[in-house]
């Protein structure tokens, strides 16, 4: 068969190593899917795969062993998990638009953990809409609290729940549980002084473990949903390294736009020399200075108050060479 094998790749089907077999990467956005979708990824697999479904490691699903000639009739087939999840599509029943951004990963959220602040899924499908489709390689995981369970700080953009804790010291009998419990499980930002409860503003991670161990509900989760958004994390082979702190206590519209304004950065400093065209963020940055992404990354951004800007970013980690693209 004569295929274009970057088409192909853009479509979300993987080139492999069997020649002439192909695989499908399907989108799950946040990780979560009416099971209902699932009968239809069945059908995919028993009747042009191999009757085999692999979960990737961001929350997707791939499944391998299509013949290339059967491609149209696989993208017929998820033409209704796509608008059952309400991915943006430039041509219903030919599959995926792109490629580029990476399945936007989630932790299950507080529609189901008690540690989580927030609706993680629904935040992941709120970005998912506003950035998707793109053929820019970008990784974006959120988490509903700081113990971090989907590895934030291991992708390009990482989202972590904050709460700002609610502390109504008339219900408070001074028993020390929160005290107690922010000191071992989380940074030790709160002092038992006099029975009451005194909290270090600054040292403060809005963990929400207080709140969960308060036998009164003397400690309640803020109203209003925080973030602190970590950037540029990775792995690979020249330099991988965790995310550093960008904006904490940082509010979803100023996330999202923060994200978007990144690609306008990508677009304008990408080194098109790079291997297949595309470079990683990181790198970029890396070349360009922090500064002249923060510049891109803030454009028309408005932070709330209580926001806490890191001026400078500094990443630390393995470092062997950086690319040079000729």
């Amino acid at each position: 068969m004569d295929l274009n094998t970057k088409k192909i790749k853009k479509n979300a089907f993987r080139v492999t190593k069997v020649r002439g077999q192909t695989a499908s990467r399907i989108r799950v956005p946040g990780g979560y899917l009416p099971a209902e979708h699932l009968a239809a990824i069945q059908e995919i697999a028993e009747q042009y795969g191999n009757g085999s479904v692999h979960l990737t490691t961001r929350q997707g699903f791939e499944i391998p062993g299509i013949d290339m000639k059967n491609i149209d009739a696989v993208n017929k087939l998820l033409q209704p998990i796509i608008e059952g999840l309400k991915i943006n599509q430039h041509d219903p029943g030919k599959g995926y638009t792109s490629a580029g951004t990476r399945n936007i990963a989630a932790c299950i959220g507080n529609n189901v953990c008690p540690y989580a602040n927030y609706n993680s899924t629904g935040f992941a499908k709120r970005i998912e809409n506003a950035v998707f489709p793109h053929d820019f390689h970008f990784k974006i995981a959120l988490t509903g609290c700081p113990n971090d369970c989907i590895k934030a700080r291991m992708n390009d953009f990482g989202i972590i729940g904050m709460t700002e804790p609610q502390y109504d010291a008339g219900r408070c009998v001074g028993c020390g549980g929160c005290e107690k419990a922010c000191r071992l499980k989380s940074v030790d930002a709160l002092e038992l002084d006099h029975y009451k409860i005194k909290r270090d503003h600054v040292k403060c991670v809005g963990c929400g473990e207080c709140v969960l161990a308060c036998p009164t509900r003397a400690f309640t989760r803020s109203r209003e949903k925080y973030y602190r958004l970590v950037i540029m994390g990775r792995t690979g082979k020249k330099n991988p390294r965790l995310a550093e702190d960008f904006i904490a206590w940082a509010d979803e519209d100023s996330i999202i736009k923060i994200i978007k304004n990144t690609y306008a950065f990508v677009k304008e400093h990408i080194n098109l020399g790079a291997p297949g065209g595309k470079e990683h963020i990181g790198y970029i940055i890396d070349r360009t200075g922090f500064e002249e992404y923060k510049k891109f990354a803030l454009e028309g951004v408005v932070l709330s108050p209580k926001a806490v800007m890191n001026q400078n970013v500094y990443w630390s980690g393995v470092h062997y060479k950086l690319p040079s693209y000729k």
